[in-house]
């Protein structure tokens, strides 16, 4: 079951409201979330005391992003764990919430794996979800950390092929503290920019029809201290066209073996806007995202948001559940059907580069992409 409190943090910067924390109190374990979808209006905590809340907070995108959900995915099996719950159930339960996500199973994976070679060497129940929890809690540490690199990577890369600073990057949807461990994947990057004094615009487009950009990139952007401007995601084309971006940096949700991109729904857009207009399209996402096992983008399962989504307006204050109406204000008359895909996918060939916590892969291949993921796994067996 899930429970929320109001928190008061008003003076606070993204960075230092976790997105995810794991906590302990005396009536037991549980998994404490920032409500995305009360943001950017109220920061209300939504607290998980069993894997079943946290997927129906994964399905309302109260925690979203690809590398957090991965984290959320390793603690909803330790929490399963450690409240002597199914494990197995809970498993696959988490790890099909959102489909698209490969990290979500990734995460599940690890925590459930831990859990069952804990009992396989001897262990108890208790030794098991200990170890879950610790298999969570690595993975939480290693994101913050593949954050960091990323940022690193990332900054170089605008720095060699837009030398001289003065970048004027968009983005879509939101990669930042709130989707990470650590500071996030695109949105690290352009603050990194910020910070040495070489960000000159960072243009936020809204990401409809759940406005995750101005809601939360915005949001993450202003609390930082950013020079951002918000726009439409139809107003792209004009910013391309009077020569206004420099560079484009999104995340990604799933990265297939041939460097297909799934990411939120509009950047294929931009990536063809960027193409034509001679304009870099960077992807920045951590290792865990490439999936070696799905071969390209026409293998990748695109979730489906229910049509309420597009025919309603919500206000952030008011949160939506499951695939229930949302209570919003109607913008569409009673009974239109509507077309909803969570994502996009983005073929190789319009991606300049990807950045990883591994390095930059540039130009996009199978071959390039399969040895970065073999160089992450000879780093990672030490």
């Amino acid at each position: 079951m899930a429970d929320q409190y109001a928190y008061s943090g008003d003076d606070k910067r993204p960075t230092e409201i976790p997105a995810i924390r794991w906590e302990e109190p005396p009536e037991g374990p549980v998994l404490v979330l920032l409500d995305q979808t009360r943001l950017p209006a109220e920061e209300v905590e939504l607290v998980c005391t069993d894997a079943s809340a946290l997927v129906e907070a994964i399905r309302s995108l109260a925690v979203r992003g690809a590398p957090l959900l991965g984290i959320a995915g390793a603690y909803g099996v330790a929490l399963a764990a450690v409240r002597g719950f199914d494990v197995d159930e809970a498993a696959s339960a988490l790890a099909t919430a959102r489909p698209t996500a490969v990290n979500l199973a990734v995460g599940v994976r690890r925590a459930q794996e831990a859990h069952a070679a804990a009992l396989a060497k001897g262990g108890d129940v208790r030794q098991a979800a200990a170890a879950a929890l610790a298999a969570a809690r690595q993975l939480h540490r290693e994101d913050a950390e593949a954050s960091g690199r990323m940022a690193e990577h990332g900054l170089a890369l605008l720095d060699e092929l837009l030398p001289g600073g003065g970048h004027r990057i968009l983005t879509h949807c939101n990669t930042g503290s709130l989707v990470s461990g650590g500071e996030g994947t695109a949105f690290a990057v352009a603050l990194a920019a910020h910070r040495v004094g070489r960000l000159r615009r960072l243009w936020v487009d809204e990401t409809r029809p759940l406005l995750q950009g101005a809601r939360l990139t915005a949001y993450e952007a202003a609390r930082s201290g950013m020079a951002y401007t918000l726009l439409t995601d139809n107003a792209a084309g004009s910013l391309f066209a009077a020569g206004e971006v420099d560079a484009v940096l999104i995340g990604a949700d799933r990265i297939t073996a041939d460097g297909s991109v799934a990411n939120k729904v509009g950047s294929y857009p931009l990536a063809v806007l960027a193409r034509y207009h001679h304009v870099p399209f960077i992807v920045v996402a951590p290792v865990t995202t490439v999936d070696l096992d799905t071969a390209d983008g026409a293998s990748i399962e695109v979730e489906q948001r229910p049509g309420h989504e597009v025919t309603e307006v919500v206000a952030p204050q008011v949160p939506v559940a499951g695939t229930e109406a949302g209570g919003g204000i109607p913008v569409a008359p009673l009974g239109t059907q509507a077309y909803n895909p969570a994502f996009d996918v983005t073929p190789p060939e319009l991606v300049t580069a990807i950045v990883t916590e591994e390095g930059v892969v540039s130009p996009v291949t199978a071959e390039a992409l399969a040895e970065v993921c073999a160089r992450s796994r000879r780093v990672a067996a030490g």
